[in-house]
């Protein structure tokens, strides 16, 4: 957080959310932060945090004490490490994820992590797992647990399963010895992180769909932009929510509250445009492109064909943004219309 991305609307900082889970009140007042200061809304990115955009450089002091105030900045220096996503459906997690987060924030060696270091915690589903993670942790049952580095695995207790991934991140920065090694999977298979595991094809489950899921409910957000509307709604049937790595939220026995969670803007069924539609964000905000990619999907939603595969917009060949599951990138796009012939196409 302290050290902000410049885009050509302002400065851009990120909050970590781990695992996802958080009250409703703090998402309301994140986003009254972010409308106070830059752009009203809060963009969900797919390792599930929580970023701001459109902010004055430097930082205005109130803005920072009012972000240090929502406890969401236990550790300054492992900010930008403290990235952990988590099967969203499983409650049973959160205990680990509090545990590894504090572990995370315990070690001053683990500060040094590249901030594109993405660590996950799953149960037997294999969910979140489809996402490019360097570290992972999947609880078994209620005793083992496998610690997952690439396609290596060594299995653990439970009770030792985060010593165990912290010590094979201590590893790997042993292992970096060069600053163009950003994951995991850069190294070698010989590296010291890979010692004693054994080759292993993680199980995955796929992301999910907006749309009900036992007696919970997964709620897109548009783009991924989180707005006060959102909130609003969210208010009224949760105190608590979890952020998911594919810009939705899961709200817990919230299954009876789909048509007010649609009418505050939320996609609440699979057959929603913005189940299958994304985009970076484009012109104005980024130098690299003059495509203004965000306009041009929210014109096209609606006009979308009914059927076909994943689409994510983006103005530049870098991709930023995009869904690790199987997705169509359409580069560029300069009307709408070249926006929908691209997707039929696809």
């Amino acid at each position: 957080m302290f050290r902000p991305f410049l885009a050509d609307d302002g400065a851009i900082i990120r909050l970590r959310v781990p695992g996802g889970h958080v009250a409703v009140s703090l998402l309301a007042e994140i986003v009254a932060i972010a409308g106070d200061f830059g752009a009203p809304m809060v963009q969900l990115t797919n390792r599930g945090n929580l970023q701001l955009r459109a902010l004055p450089d430097p930082l205005p002091v109130d803005l920072v004490d009012r972000l240090m105030a929502t406890g969401l900045l236990p550790s300054p220096d492992h900010e930008r490490v403290r990235n952990i996503i988590a099967a969203p459906l499983n409650q049973r997690l959160r205990s680990t994820v509090r545990e590894l987060d504090a572990a995370i924030c315990a070690d001053p060696a683990l500060s040094a992590l590249p901030g594109r270091f993405l660590w996950a915690v799953s149960d037997a589903s294999g969910s979140v797992l489809s996402e490019p993670w360097d570290l992972a942790l999947q609880l078994l049952d209620a005793d083992r647990a496998l610690v997952l580095a690439g396609d290596h695995a060594i299995e653990v207790t439970q009770a030792n399963a985060v010593q165990a991934i912290v010590a094979r991140a201590v590893a790997f920065l042993a292992d970096r010895d060069a600053a163009t090694i950003w994951n995991v999977r850069d190294l070698p298979s010989s590296a010291s992180v890979f010692a004693g595991m054994h080759p292993h094809l993680a199980s995955t489950t796929p992301a999910l769909e907006p749309g009900p899921i036992g007696g919970h409910l997964v709620a897109g957000v548009p783009l991924g932009f989180l707005q006060d509307t959102h909130v609003q709604a969210l208010t009224v049937v949760a105190s608590h929510v979890t952020i998911t790595p594919w810009r939705s939220i899961v709200v817990e026995d919230g299954n009876g509250a789909t048509a007010g969670l649609r009418a505050g803007g939320f996609a609440v069924t699979s057959q929603s445009p913005w189940a299958r539609l994304s985009a970076c964000v484009g012109a104005p905000s980024c130098r690299r492109t003059s495509s203004p990619t965000i306009e041009l999907a929210q014109s096209a939603a609606m006009l979308m064909p009914a059927a076909g595969p994943r689409v994510h917009v983006v103005g530049c060949e870098r991709s930023c943004g995009q869904p690790a599951s199987p997705h169509v990138s359409i580069v560029a796009p300069t009307t709408v219309q070249h926006l929908l012939e691209a997707m039929a196409i696809a």
